[in-house]
């Protein structure tokens, strides 16, 4: 195991990482930026990893509570452990367990917004080694794209809100199985590294039992050039 301890940037708040497991990135500042919790919401966080997404949405809206569902239980214990460091212990709560049964851990229709950032390749489309924590991490190896949109249908309220960052190569696949399990596509954002270059992430909110109107964002670029 090698652990760092990193300042997230949001809040003073600290994150104990595992360099061999997955860390967040960008898409984890992204997605939590886009959600735009509400003080009032109770938070899902999908793939929390190492909690996170959970810290960052915490300082940056300060919502009613927020729980986390991990697969791995290398990463649940980080996330448990840097709800600690941070003295959230009674806010952020956090479960091991796979969202496919997300009924064993959250109530239905209970939740006001689910955030998701969830593994990007379809398992057999392998990047780097088939094993380990990372490769679970990348890989829809036990939930597929279909189960994250679905538990989120299930626990979500009649109005909240599903935000998922994922490749844009999946839209037509997310916009289909949202409106499968009853979630309108309403806000669409892509990402790109330079302004003129091909968008390599996007950010969707999905509501549940809304009508239909998708706004278009305008793309944001991570990068400038001198």
């Amino acid at each position: 195991m090698a652990r760092k301890l990193c300042d997230i940037g949001f809040g003073g708040y600290t994150l104990v990482q595992d360099t061999d497991l997955y860390c967040y990135g960008t898409d984890a500042v992204l997605l939590s930026k886009f959600c735009n919790a509400l003080h009032k919401d109770k938070v899902v966080d999908f793939c929390t990893g190492n909690g996170a997404i959970p810290l960052i949405v915490d300082a940056l809206y300060s919502p009613a509570a927020i729980t986390g569902i991990e697969l791995q239980l290398s990463s649940y214990l980080l996330a448990e452990e840097n709800a600690k460091l941070n003295h959230l212990e009674n806010k952020l709560k956090f479960f091991c367990g796979d969202v496919k049964n997300v009924l064993d851990f959250i109530d239905k229709d209970s939740i006001d917004l689910v955030t998701c950032n969830p593994p990007y390749f379809e398992e057999g489309k392998t990047l780097g080694s088939s094993e380990g924590p990372m490769h679970i991490a990348r890989h829809e190896t036990s939930a597929k794209l279909e189960d994250f949109i679905k538990a989120a249908s299930l626990v979500l309220k009649n109005g909240g809100r599903l935000c998922m960052v994922h490749r844009p190569s999946r839209l037509a696949d997310i916009i289909e199985l949202s409106r499968e399990n009853g979630l309108e596509p309403k806000r669409l954002q892509m990402v790109v590294p330079f302004t003129g270059e091909k968008a390599n992430i996007l950010l969707i909110e999905c509501v549940k039992g809304a009508g239909k109107q998708l706004e278009v964002l305008p793309e944001i670029a991570l990068h400038t050039r001198e």
